[in-house]
C-alpha cells in the first residue's frame, strides 16, 4: 500500500491513458474547445508523471553518487523530451518543431531557471558562490554545439543536407564523449564546489571581511561538493527514502513512467493539433509546451537549491540541461531524419540567433567570476520575458 500511495501520480496517469484511448475520437469530434481542454489536462498529467520519473532518477543518482548522478538526472529528462518530440513529429506538420523545441529549452533553462533562481537566491543570500570552471565549460560547449547544429545549417545547400546531418551526429557524439570524460575523469572537480558550514548571507557578510572565493582544488577526492542530486535530496526523509528504495524498483518505475508519458504525449499531440488548427496560435507554441514539460521537475529542484544557497547545483541543472538538450536531442532527431529521408529545418531564424547570442554572451559575463547576485539573475530573467514576448508575437 505504501508503494501505491507513493506512485499515485503514475497510477492516475495510467488511468488517464485508458480514458484518453477510449474517448479520443469523441473528444476530437466535439470541437476545438474540448480538444484544447483535453490537451491541457494531459499536459498537467504528463508534468506530474515526469516528476515521479525525476524523483526515481534522483534516488538512483544518490545511490551512485556524483558525477554519475547528474548524468542519470540529465538523461532521464532528455529521454522524456526526445520521446515527446519523436511522437509529436509523427503527427505535426511543422518542419521547425525540433529546432524551436531546442531553442525554447535553452531559453527556459538558462534565462528562466538560472535567472529566476539567481534572482531569488540573490535576494535571500546576497552573493552566491559556485565553481566558475563549470560555467565556462558549459558556455563554451553550448555555443559550439548550437553553432554547429543550428547556425551553420543556414548555409548548407539543400541537396547536401544529409552529408552535413551525418557530420552533425558525429560532432555531437564527439562533444558528448568529451563531456562525459570530463565529468567522470580528472576534470570532475569542474562541476563541484565545497561549501562551508556557515551560510553566506548579507548579515554574515556585513560582520565579516569580504574575501574572494577560494580556488578549487585540482584533486576531486578532497572536495565535498553539494551537487544537483544532494540539492534535490537533502538529509532527512528524502535521504532515508533513497536509502530504503531499491535501485531495481526505481529503474522499473522510470521505464514504466517514460512509457506512460509516451502514450500521454501521443494523445496530447492529437488533441493539441486539432485544438490549435486555424486559431492563429504562435507557431512555436507546441515547441514551448514540449520544452516546459521536460523542464518542469528541474525548475523546482533549481529553486530549492538556490534558496538553500547551493548555486553550484543551479548552474549544473540550468547549464547542464541546456547542453544535454542540444548535444543529445540533435543526433537522435538527425538520425531519424536520415532514416526517413525527410529533413527538417534546424537553422535558427535571425531573431532566435540574436536571442541565443545575447543569452550566451550575458551568461559568459555573469558566470565568469564564481559568484551570482540578484542583478545578474534579473538580467537573465528579463531575457526570458523577452523570449516569451517574442513567442507571443510569433517571432
Amino acid at each position: 500500500m505504501s508503494l501505491v500511495r507513493q506512485e499515485a501520480f503514475l497510477l492516475a496517469a495510467f488511468a488517464v491513458v485508458l480514458v484518453a484511448y477510449l474517448f479520443e475520437h469523441a473528444v476530437l469530434e466535439s470541437g476545438k474547445t474540448m480538444s484544447l481542454i483535453a490537451a491541457a489536462v494531459l499536459i498537467g498529467v504528463i508534468v506530474l508523471a515526469s516528476t515521479r520519473v525525476a524523483h526515481h532518477a534522483e534516488i538512483l543518482a544518490h545511490k551512485v553518487g556524483d558525477p554519475y548522478g547528474t548524468m542519470i538526472l540529465t538523461l532521464s529528462a532528455v529521454a522524456v523530451e526526445v520521446l515527446i518530440l519523436a511522437i509529436m513529429m509523427g503527427s505535426s506538420n511543422s518542419p521547425t518543431l525540433v529546432r524551436d523545441t531546442i531553442y525554447s529549452a535553452v531559453m527556459l533553462d538558462i534565462n528562466g531557471i538560472l535567472g529566476l533562481a539567481a534572482l531569488l537566491g540573490g535576494l535571500r543570500h546576497g552573493e552566491q558562490i559556485y565553481n566558475d570552471d563549470s560555467s565556462r565549460t558549459y558556455s563554451a560547449m553550448i555555443l559550439t554545439a548550437m553553432g554547429i547544429s543550428m547556425i551553420v545549417p543556414e548555409f548548407i545547400p539543400e541537396a547536401k543536407w544529409h552529408y552535413y546531418s551525418a557530420f552533425t551526429i558525429l560532432a555531437m557524439i564527439a562533444l558528448y564523449a568529451l563531456f562525459l570524460r570530463m565529468q567522470v575523469g580528472p576534470h570532475s572537480y569542474f562541476f563541484s564546489y565545497s561549501y562551508s558550514r556557515t551560510p553566506r548571507t548579507p548579515q554574515a557578510m556585513a560582520t565579516s571581511p569580504v574575501t574572494s572565493p577560494a580556488p578549487q582544488p585540482a584533486i576531486p577526492a578532497v572536495t565535498q561538493p553539494v551537487t544537483k542530486t544532494e540539492a534535490a535530496m537533502p538529509d532527512g526523509p528524502a535521504h532515508d527514502e533513497a536509502e530504503a528504495e531499491s535501485a531495481t524498483l526505481s529503474i522499473a518505475i522510470i521505464l514504466v513512467g517514460v512509457l506512460i508519458i509516451g502514450f500521454l504525449a501521443e494523445f496530447m499531440s492529437a488533441f493539441l493539433n486539432t485544438g490549435l488548427e486555424g486559431t492563429g496560435a504562435p507557431p512555436a507554441l507546441m515547441a514551448v509546451v514540449v520544452a516546459a514539460i521536460s523542464a518542469a521537475p528541474e525548475i523546482l529542484t533549481a529553486l530549492r537549491a538556490a534558496l538553500r544557497n547551493r548555486m553550484q547545483s543551479v548552474v549544473n541543472i540550468a547549464m547542464g540541461a541546456s547542453l544535454s538538450t542540444v548535444i543529445l536531442t540533435v543526433p537522435v532527431m538527425e538520425g531519424i531524419a536520415l532514416y526517413t529521408g525527410q529533413p527538417f529545418i534546424m537553422a535558427m531564424t535571425p531573431v532566435q540567433t540574436v536571442m541565443v547570442g545575447i543569452t550566451l554572451v550575458v551568461a559568459a559575463i555573469n558566470l565568469n567570476d564564481g559568484q551570482t547576485n540578484a542583478i545578474e539573475g534579473m538580467t537573465h530573467f528579463v531575457l526570458f520575458a523577452t523570449f516569451v514576448m517574442l513567442t507571443v508575437l510569433g517571432l
